[in-house]
């Protein structure tokens, strides 16, 4: 992230102590989707107090469930981009 972004913030509580955002597991796809919005409110608070208006992810789980649940929240400006996405649009010269 610091090669490719000058100012960043890491979510808190952010290593071995991160929470999951529901879409984990399979959850994207097993039709219990309102136990997944649910399940996405501890993450979205997370992301919302960083005051982040892009959101990089490394799973697709979270780009997929971040996408479907960030207009629930009130988040629906938020940009969601996979961490690939964020190199990529740093090498291009």
């Amino acid at each position: 992230m610091d090669q490719c972004v000058e100012n960043w913030v890491d979510l808190y509580p952010n290593r071995m102590d991160q929470i999951c955002c529901g879409g984990g597991g399979g959850a994207l796809t097993t039709g219990y989707n309102e136990e997944r919005v649910f399940y996405a409110r501890k993450k979205i608070d997370q992301i919302s107090a960083t005051g982040a208006k892009t959101l990089v992810v490394p799973c697709h789980s979270c780009h997929g469930q971040f996408n479907n649940v960030k207009k629930e929240y009130g988040l629906g400006d938020l940009k969601v981009k996979y961490l690939w996405e964020l190199v990529a649009d740093c090498l291009i010269l």
